[in-house]
């Protein structure tokens, strides 16, 4: 164990030596604890870190100054579009995203450091039920995504395919994520393929850059945030073990958003088809000041800049078509090559998809005007109703009245009508005519693998 007098020097050195302020005041086994927490910082990264963190909270608030002159949109060869493409190309693209699942080339990676604090709740966001009838969570119904992706890849080749999910957690989300995979069987996915791992942590700090202490024998630490992400697959020879099970494509996405596609065959294929190594999912921005990053080009580098660094008239700058110049919202939904993993990117590229379909995050609780579980809830059932509609079904009210068919919510925010469609009966709204064409459905219906199984027995 290193000794006070060797890890003091190192907090010197480090600018960081306050945090052994309290040292005389503790008992030996404290001591101990702290002494062994803090060997493990590096003292220059340690400095590093402070420093970078001082200087961020020292720049002046609002947009960044010379960051007109150097942005611009994405090159339209580097953007496809799922909303306005022809048929023939989106079939093309899943086509290929299908091929490659059913070679078991494709894997999923969960970025689930963070905890549902904002949601009112202490455990892991994925944990979270936003209030659906079937009362699934976040990890459920993620998990029956990658159940039928799976299913729908192998029937098209005819084959066995596994699309393993990784599941990146922090130190506080691993524990009660292990916990709660474990007592509900995996979700009847095999726990093989299911690989938890754990970001690193990084000490809190002040505005001045000082580390802070959480107790007089700990220090302070938070998750290293989604860039800590090419750390932890160092650290937990991710790689190495996506390479063994010839893993080459990865989808990586955040835990909030509802209505996210796991291995999504056609943004797979059109990113394999590009020729890229690096891609991301957008949205078009709803309105030029709506708070999500947009994805550009800065000094003709493609990156994520964020809302608040970008001024209001540059948010609202239109193209010659009159739509928004900079439109295209980052919904922290990528592709990467494994290759891309180790080392730099080559030929980035963007999809377009719609945001009712692909896109609705839970980020605050129901107090909050958006990004709730309200609004999550509501974004799922109202995409189910849309996909009973267009499988042929009609609904009834209370008294057995056929309700107007209609695509919009109700001035409350509710779909017309309540139905939830399991993710292992449908992925993207494919094959749901043959349970649901003419019928006549009471709301609210649940369609799950039960139900899907009786009214196909009802039809024999």
């Amino acid at each position: 164990m290193a000794s006070e007098t060797d890890v003091r020097a190192k907090l010197q050195r480090a600018g960081q030596d306050h945090l052994l302020r309290f040292w005389a005041d503790l008992a030996p086994e404290p001591q101990a604890a702290l002494l062994a927490e803090l060997a493990s910082l590096e003292p220059d990264a340690l400095r590093e870190h402070c420093q970078r963190a001082s200087a961020a909270c020292a720049l002046a608030p609002g947009p960044l100054l010379d960051l007109e002159a150097r942005l611009q949109p994405l090159p339209p060869e580097r953007v496809g579009s799922a909303v306005r493409c022809d048929r023939e190309t989106l079939l093309r693209w899943e086509e290929e995203g299908f091929r490659q699942i059913a070679l078991n080339k494709v894997a999923v990676l969960l970025l689930a450091g963070g905890q549902g604090t904002r949601l009112g709740v202490t455990y892991p966001k994925g944990m979270y039920q936003v209030g659906l009838p079937s009362q699934k969570t976040l990890y459920q119904l993620q998990a029956e995504r990658i159940r039928r992706v799976q299913q729908l890849a192998g029937q098209r080749l005819g084959t066995h395919c596994t699309v393993p999910w990784y599941i990146m957690t922090s130190e506080f989300t691993l524990g009660p994520t292990i916990k709660f995979f474990k007592e509900r069987d995996f979700f009847h996915l095999d726990p093989t393929n299911v690989v938890l791992f754990e970001q690193r942590m990084l000490p809190a700090v002040t505005f001045e850059g000082k580390a802070i202490l959480e107790r007089k024998d700990k220090v302070a630490m938070a998750p290293d945030g989604n860039g800590g992400l090419y750390c932890a697959l160092v650290d937990h020879q991710i790689l190495e073990d996506m390479k063994r099970r010839g893993v080459e494509f990865v989808h990586v996405y955040c835990v909030d958003n509802i209505l996210v596609r796991l291995a999504d065959p056609v943004f797979i294929g059109f990113c394999v088809l590009q020729g890229a190594d690096c891609g991301a999912k957008v949205v078009e921005k709803a309105y030029p000041e709506e708070p999500v990053g947009v994805v550009c080009q800065v000094d003709g580098v493609p990156q994520v800049v964020e809302y608040n660094e970008i001024s209001p008239e540059i948010a609202g700058l239109r193209g010659a078509d009159g739509g928004l110049l900079y439109n295209t919202g980052n919904i922290c939904n990528h592709f990467f090559t494994r290759g891309f993993l180790d080392m730099v990117t080559r030929n980035f590229v963007a999809l377009e998809v719609c945001r009712e379909e692909e896109f609705s995050p839970l980020k605050n609780a129901d107090t909050a005007s958006s990004d709730n579980p309200s609004t999550s809830r509501r974004a799922l059932l109202a995409q189910h109703y849309r996909w009973a509609l267009q499988a042929g079904a009609h609904f009834l009210d209370v008294h057995g009245v056929q309700l107007p068919e209609q695509s919009g919510l109700l001035p409350n925010g509710d779909p017309p009508a309540i139905c939830e469609i399991s993710p292992l009966v449908s992925y993207s709204g494919e094959g749901l005519e043959m349970y649901l064409q003419g019928r006549k459905l009471q709301s609210p219906f649940i369609l799950d693998e039960d139900q899907a199984r009786m009214l196909q027995l009802q039809e024999c």
